[in-house]
């Protein structure tokens, strides 16, 4: 049975009755296809718009509260089955999953039944969807989420049920979940950042883990080299040197990544009530994090493929950045014997730096975190809080991202020019400069503010609109776009988005599904 409520209490709908002042708002639950079809027909005919959510923790891009009052809400978190649990192997590393199924829940299901398989995580919370950040265009340690799905099951807003690439054969066929592109024109990527129907199922790509992994940690010697730095990154991408997506941060972002860890290892010590633990992890910060940009990427393969791939990283490196290569064997050995020395100031800030990189080394292995995420919460002062509540606090985030060509040079300037903008309104920018792919790049820049504040909250949105128009002017554009931006990105005159809104008539003719996303609104 289709459970529909007016919003309760409970998980993201406190996000949504603070942010419309208590307004009800109607939430529906289907626990299947069908049911999410009868949504959709019902919709029609009462002349009502919805919108989907899968697990509603899409922070900073446009959560349950950015909803616009009317549209009623479609909570897919309960459709969360993985529906080909027992084929699951070696020899067929594909998962059948629905919107429910978060990363978090995946992982613990490979770790339990499957240990020998892996998947491309990303940075955002346990409880995140795959599907749903797949769709979105996210992107994990290893590679673009888009790439990780296929074989899609829609609910169109015409209320039909229709499957790409071979599941159109039915589950059954022996290609349904194997072969990715079907026969005939490809469907997949129209519901992708899009708003033509609400994907129900999905096939999910799993990786079988590699002999040898090890992560390969650079820090960027002189600021002024940050193009040769991006270039030799780049070039390493190319040649599949380096295989996963390799991350550069800015100082801001490593600073904030390990700040909370390297707290909370230092609040456990002896004596610790005595001591202002804040500037002891300042301290400790200038002693393990002193550079302006860090990169962290990886490699895997068989023992001699990783030796060899490390040493050629190493001497494209020298005289540009200091490299490591870490994995858990040493991880484990260092803290042990740092940890033993703690008393010993410079012993006690390594083994705070490695407790606080341990959970964000095992992302490159498939293992999700909620540090990112926890580190928020500690920074807004509700470290009592469990991540995917982080809705509920005042900590407002906003991200400006944009897509990027492999150009060290250009890529440089502009997201200096970002960050000095960014520095006018009073924001410090987070940036993670993302080598994706082998030809483009994404730089993954956000702005924290005080959401609670309406002042802080205005400030942040002008720095956000004026960060946009930067990258504009660059003739570049977001590679995602957060749901108060879609006037901004959606041009009307243009023939692209002509073409889109063409498709949204024949896909979704009374435009019930999430008028406006990605598209022209009615």
């Amino acid at each position: 049975m289709i459970e529909v409520c007016q919003l309760e209490k409970t998980g993201f709908e406190r996000e949504v009755l603070a942010a419309h002042a208590g307004q009800p708002r109607v939430v529906h639950r289907p626990r299947s296809t069908e049911e999410v079809q009868a949504l959709v027909q019902g919709a029609r005919a009462r002349k009502v718009a919805l919108h989907p959510l899968s697990t509603g923790l899409n922070w900073g891009y446009g959560t349950p509260s950015d909803v616009p009052v009317g549209v009623e809400l479609i909570d897919l978190s309960g459709m969360n089955r993985i529906l080909n649990a027992d084929e699951i192997s070696e020899s067929n590393p594909v998962a059948l999953i629905e919107p429910g199924v978060t990363q978090g829940q995946l992982a613990d299901f490979l770790q339990a039944r499957q240990p020998r398989l892996m998947f491309n995580v990303t940075g955002s919370a346990r409880q995140t969807s795959l599907i749903g950040n797949a769709l979105d265009r996210g992107v994990g340690y290893l590679g673009p989420r888009r790439e990780d799905l296929f074989g899609l099951e829609v609910v169109t807003g015409a209320g039909t049920v229709i499957k790409t690439g071979f599941r159109r054969l039915g589950d059954e066929s022996p290609l349904a979940h194997c072969h990715p592109f079907g026969l005939g024109p490809m469907l997949d990527g129209l519901f992708f950042q899009a708003n033509l129907g609400i994907v129900t199922s999905a096939c999910f790509r799993l990786i079988p883990r590699p002999p040898r992994q090890i992560a390969v940690s650079l820090a960027l010697l002189n600021e002024r080299d940050l193009p040769r730095f991006i270039a030799v990154l780049a070039s390493l991408k190319r040649e599949r040197i380096m295989g996963t997506v390799t991350h550069i941060g800015n100082r801001a972002r490593t600073r904030a990544s390990l700040m909370h860890g390297i707290v909370r290892y230092l609040e456990a010590q002896p004596g610790s009530a005595s001591r202002d633990l804040m500037a002891e992890a300042e301290r400790v910060l200038e002693i393990v994090a002193p550079d302006q940009w860090t990169s962290l990427g990886g490699i895997s393969g068989t023992p001699g493929q990783v030796r060899a791939a490390f040493s050629e990283v190493r001497s494209r490196m020298r005289g540009i950045a200091r490299v490591m290569s870490i994995d858990d064997a040493k991880l484990d050995f260092g803290y042990a014997l740092l940890n033993a020395f703690r008393f010993i100031p410079w012993a006690r800030a390594n083994a705070a730096a490695i407790a606080a990189i341990r959970p964000l080394h095992g992302l490159a292995s498939g293992h999700p975190t909620d540090a990112a995420i926890d580190n928020l919460l500690w920074k807004f002062g509700r470290a009592d809080l469990s991540a995917a509540s982080l809705g509920q606090t005042d900590c407002g985030i906003l991200f400006i991202s944009p897509a990027l060509p492999m150009d060290g040079v250009f890529v440089a300037k502009v997201v200096a020019e970002m960050t000095a903008r960014a520095s006018k309104f009073g924001h410090q920018l987070y940036v993670t400069i993302n080598i994706e792919t082998e030809n483009s790049m994404v730089a993954v820049t956000n702005l924290l503010f005080d959401r609670s504040d309406e002042a802080a909250r205005a400030n942040a949105a002008a720095c956000a609109n004026e960060l946009h128009d930067l990258i504009r002017a660059y003739g570049l554009e977001v590679y995602r776009a957060r749901m108060d931006m879609m006037n901004k990105i959606v041009e009307p005159d243009s023939e692209y988005w002509k073409t889109i809104q063409q498709l949204k008539s024949v896909f979704d003719p009374d435009h019930v599904i999430s008028p406006g996303h990605y598209n022209i609104a009615a």
